[in-house]
């Protein structure tokens, strides 16, 4: 495993949002043992007049002067969040000489931020991870390391990240000692280009969704109304979500109490979702309400569309539900899921199989059931996976500072 060793992590995610992020939970693995600088997602003047009066923008608005070493504690001693100064807002350029000109300034003031930490702390050598920052592709160059790592956590979907993202994530490619993915799909791409590319899936905080088989555990306050039996679903309701099959499901099972916990846009909700008696819009819950949350849930689902780039989606809630016990039912969006889910849960490639496992899962689930589930959970948990994560650091950093040498 790394040990000793400083790491600095451009996140493409902020540490204090609403879901825990893989670059931040990485990050706090990898500060057991290290001495970990977590670069939080960079702010824009865009986002500061927008966001200026909200509490997040509040209590950073000291760390985005030039004066300022940028540094925020955090309660784990060996990790600190270094926030940047405050940068240009440049997306909306079209991808070409000037938009890459404006990006590299962009990109010396983060440089410039995290070479005064260097400075401040003596710091000889350092392990550089992006994690799935693809808008800032050169900081790698810019500030060398002893390792460059790219932490692909996700595929280039949206319109926003693709513009520039397909330039910027070659660049981070190639600029690249290691490469490693936290999906098969997403290894299989990244393996054609790169050929040290690893594969080490996402987990969960199964300590956390356990909780929700404590007796001392109650039903959250806002599902103890709701019609048994609740067929629950907690996360973002968004784009990956397959709208016809849900709507399939609710229609065909009228006696089902279908709950979506989660924020979600209004415009993407289909009108008569309101009106139907049986589906049930909750909002966002935080997570550590969670355990609660899936407390209520007699059967848990992640009904995600299956399309080009959903083979590429290794849900955390996947092995979350599970730790908490729940009967779980999905669609089968990823079938390399099956890999690391065994024979405990059911891939649905319709509605009618979906309501046939949401049946069987209410009528004959037993404790060998639960158990199953549970030790499917445990063999996924965070602990193993960054353990997996750091011995692939130490390996690289190891073979690069030999090939230095010679």
């Amino acid at each position: 495993m790394l040990k000793n060793s400083v790491v600095f992590i451009l996140s493409n995610s902020k540490y204090d949002g609403l879901f825990e992020s893989t670059s931040y939970t990485a990050a706090k693995h990898l500060a057991k043992d290290n001495q970990v600088f977590y670069i939080e997602y960079p702010a824009t003047f865009k986002d500061y007049y927008q966001l200026r009066n909200t509490p997040e923008f509040i209590k950073k608005k000291p760390f985005y002067k030039k004066s300022s070493d940028g540094l925020v504690k955090t309660e784990i001693s060996n990790l600190k969040i270094l926030i940047t100064p405050l940068l240009l807002s440049i997306n909306f350029l079209p991808e070409g000489i000037l938009y890459r000109l404006i990006l590299s300034y962009n990109e010396k003031l983060i440089a410039n931020r995290i070479k005064k930490i260097i400075a401040k702390y003596q710091i000889k050598e350092f392990v550089f991870i992006n994690s799935f920052n693809i808008y800032y592709p050169n900081i790698g160059k810019l500030i060398p390391s002893n390792l460059n790592v790219y932490h692909c956590v996700d595929p280039l979907i949206v319109g926003f990240d693709m513009k520039h993202g397909i330039k910027s994530e070659k660049i981070i490619l190639n600029d690249s000692d290691l490469v490693i993915c936290t999906s098969k799909q997403l290894y299989l791409e990244k393996k054609e280009v790169h050929g040290h590319t690893y594969f080490v899936p996402n987990a969960a905080d199964i300590a956390h969704s356990e909780t929700a088989r404590l007796d001392k555990t109650k039903v959250h306050i806002k599902l103890k109304n709701i019609k048994k039996p609740i067929i629950g679903y907690f996360g973002n309701i968004e784009r990956r979500m397959d709208y016809p099959l849900l709507e399939k499901l609710f229609k065909t099972n009228p006696d089902k109490s279908f709950v979506l916990v989660g924020p979600f846009d209004k415009e993407s909700i289909p009108d008569w979702w309101n009106q139907t008696s049986n589906i049930h819009l909750i909002g966002r819950v935080p997570f550590d309400e969670m355990p609660s949350i899936l407390k209520g849930f007699d059967v848990a689902i992640i009904p995600f569309k299956k399309d080009e780039v959903s083979n590429t989606i290794f849900p955390l809630k996947l092995f979350e539900y599970l730790g908490s016990g729940k009967p779980v039912v999905i669609s089968d969006f990823n079938e390399d899921l099956k890999e690391f889910t065994h024979d405990t849960v059911p891939y649905c490639k319709d509605a009618e199989e979906f309501t046939l496992n949401l049946n069987e899962a209410l009528q004959h689930d037993n404790e060998d059931k639960v158990k199953a589930r549970i030790a499917v959970a445990e063999e996924n948990t965070w602990e193993k996976r960054m353990k997996e994560f750091s011995n692939l650091l130490s390996e690289y950093l190891k073979k690069e500072k030999s090939h230095n040498v010679s």
